[in-house]
């Protein structure tokens, strides 16, 4: 199993900038696809940013391409989210996500393992 423990959030005016982490314990972030998602007050969580280890690709929602960037650094086993040009829209609950073995996923179901969010509040 893997441990997940987000943290970054916080409150930003629209047009900064926050970059949250995504911090795994148990076993290495190789064994695993990973994934950011976000939930608003009254709506479904939604995809934001996915990793898989085959080739190193990254996807975004349209939302939020060219604004936010997935990067992982091994040696520390974390996962952060780049979130730059931040929108009022962009308020929710972020959360990090694990799925077992490599192909990564934009459905929410298909992850075996969550964080427990943090909260990004983005001021008009």
């Amino acid at each position: 199993q893997v441990q997940l423990v987000e943290s970054g959030g916080g409150l930003v005016q629209a047009g900064g900038s926050l970059r949250l982490s995504c911090a795994a314990s148990g076993r290495t972030y190789r064994n695993y696809a990973l994934g950011w998602f976000r939930q608003a007050p009254e709506k479904e969580r939604e995809f934001v940013a996915c990793f898989s280890w085959i080739g190193g690709t990254t996807y975004y929602a349209d939302s939020v391409k060219g604004r936010f960037t997935i990067s992982i650094d091994n040696a520390k086993n974390t996962m952060y989210l780049q979130m730059d040009s931040l929108k009022s829209d962009d308020t929710a609950v972020y959360y990090c996500a694990a799925r077992e073995g490599s192909s990564a996923s934009d459905v929410p179901e298909r992850y075996d393992y969550w964080g427990q969010g943090t909260q990004v509040t983005v001021s008009s």
